[in-house]
């Protein structure tokens, strides 16, 4: 009986070897490629979503109330919107959301020229001390 269960194992073991190496190799392998088209998708978007916020960052601090702000703080004003394109991904989503929230507030009449003023000091100390531990 022992004779027969190992001749049994070995047949059972030879055909899944055999059916394992017909499957063609690229077949197992296509269900997690990344096509190149879906590559340069996620990078076009990843590029124009970082344009953006710089786009969002830079018209924030082009703003007159910005520029009154950074000569008060004795901050140049190109140094800090060069500045900006130092900035990883995550840090400029979050500057930029910070920037468009204080905009929003400023023209709902929410925020006073002190609090924005505020708001533009730290928003430029944080990019240069940022950029300048890099």
């Amino acid at each position: 009986m022992s004779s027969l269960l190992r001749q049994f194992v070995r047949v059972a073991t030879a055909s899944t070897l055999a059916v394992v190496f017909m499957i063609p190799q690229d077949t197992l392998a296509q269900s997690h490629v990344v096509s190149l088209a879906e590559l340069q998708s996620a990078a076009v978007a990843s590029t124009q979503v970082r344009e953006k916020n710089i786009a969002t960052i830079r018209q924030f601090l082009a703003s007159p109330e910005a520029g009154k702000a950074l000569k008060s703080a004795h901050l140049d004003a190109t140094q800090v919107k060069n500045a900006v394109s130092h900035l990883s991904d995550t840090e400029l989503s979050q500057l930029a959301a910070r920037a468009s929230q204080a905009q929003a507030d400023f023209a709902a009449g929410k925020l006073s020229d002190r609090d924005l003023i505020i708001i533009l000091i730290a928003v430029a100390a944080l990019i240069l001390i940022i950029v300048a531990v890099r």
